[in-house]
């Protein structure tokens, strides 16, 4: 039944909209703003979540109100759910110099501890923040990201009108980033192809060229954050990202393990030989909490994020526990769905460690 009580306007909070009107989620996902049913909602208005997806309140305000009255979903018009950065056209539409106020590479040198998760943790955070927020998944052999955000479908790819062409005469390509439900932009190879477990079969040269398409090459929109979710090692597509992009800090990722802590300081030291700061140590799997009991339980082992940080000479920013609901929802591609002050956490400690750390003035402007 319609609410005709309930009163509509850009500074409404979604989360609380869809609790008392239900069918605003389906107004919302008719707009591209999935961002109702994720953990980003409690933290935006209408306006908030409008402006983060690049388009315009006062539509989504007016079949919202429709919905209301009607209980159905009104027809949208193509041009209000169409985002500005899409439209070139449009005032502030992408004009070939995007502006990405921070380049924050996640980093470890070691597999299997969570840097993917890790990334996707930070930049939920960031958008709680109501910042814009992109990731490059620098991981072209084993990318997570996709799967962790349930995007699925391959990047839309044009001829570059503003690039020379190739010495071979061909136009160069402009990719259009994928954008989740709240929001964040990402790319990555996994969606170059419309087959998650196509196999890159590239080498390094390849990988580096590669990564730089995805950085210079892609329609981003005007950035606060990019985060690169680096794969392991500290080879090629980390030298890439350290030596060609101007990043402002690294985050080191780490687990509880005296293995993965050698490996780990392997990657301190690099990114100190290459004179790069290292904004802070995440360690993840840090413990396990019973559910049942409270108790707190150190599965593999005592804590080495300290030594780490002081190898690192940056703070811990955070220890992620164990918790076996944020790995159900990043398998269920639904990771924007976790709602865990963890990503405040992560983000407020970024961000205080970015204001420590000196920048240059000038912004990065891309093509």
């Amino acid at each position: 039944m319609p609410h005709v009580d309930l009163q509509i306007t850009p500074a409404t909070n979604i989360k609380d909209l869809v609790a008392a009107l239900p069918i605003a989620a389906d107004v919302l996902t008719q707009f591209g703003l999935g961002c109702s049913g994720c953990g980003v909602s409690k933290y935006e208005t209408i306006e908030q979540g409008a402006a983060a997806h690049g388009l315009r309140a006062e539509p989504i305000v007016a079949a919202l109100g429709q919905a209301r009255l009607s209980g159905f979903v009104p027809l949208i018009a193509n041009e209000d759910r169409t985002p500005a950065r899409k439209t070139p056209s449009a005032p502030g539409a992408f004009s070939g110099r995007a502006k990405i106020k921070h380049v924050v590479p996640v980093m470890s040198g070691k597999g299997g501890v969570g840097k993917s998760l890790v990334t996707a943790l930070l930049a939920l955070g960031l958008r709680r923040k109501h910042l814009r927020v992109g990731i490059l998944d620098a991981d072209i052999t084993g990318p997570s990201i996709p799967k962790l955000f349930g995007l699925h479908t391959p990047l839309e790819i044009s001829a570059d009108p503003n690039a020379p062409k190739t010495a071979q005469g061909n136009p160069q390509p402009l990719m259009v980033p994928a954008i989740s439900r709240s929001a964040i932009e990402i790319v990555s190879s996994n969606l170059l192809t419309d087959k998650e477990d196509t196999a890159m079969i590239w080498r390094g040269p390849i990988l580096s060229g590669v990564i730089r398409q995805f950085f210079e090459q892609v329609q981003w929109s005007d950035l606060d954050v990019l985060l690169i979710d680096l794969p392991p090692g500290t080879s090629d597509a980390p030298l890439t990202v350290l030596q060609s992009l101007k990043v402002d800090g690294v985050v080191l990722v780490t687990m509880p393990q005296a293995l993965a802590t050698m490996i780990v300081r392997k990657a301190a030291n690099l990114i100190h030989q290459l004179k790069k700061p290292i904004l802070g140590v995440v360690e993840n799997m840090s413990y396990f909490v019973a559910p049942d009991t409270g108790t707190k339980y150190e599965i593999f082992g005592p804590s080495y994020a300290d030594k780490v940080a002081e190898l690192a000479g940056a703070p811990v920013l955070a220890r992620i526990p164990i918790d076996p609901e944020k790995a159900r929802l990043a398998d269920a591609g639904e990771v924007e769905a976790i709602d865990d002050p963890i990503c405040d956490q992560l983000a407020t400690a970024l961000l205080a460690a970015l204001e420590r750390t000196p920048k240059e003035k000038e912004t990065i402007s891309l093509l």
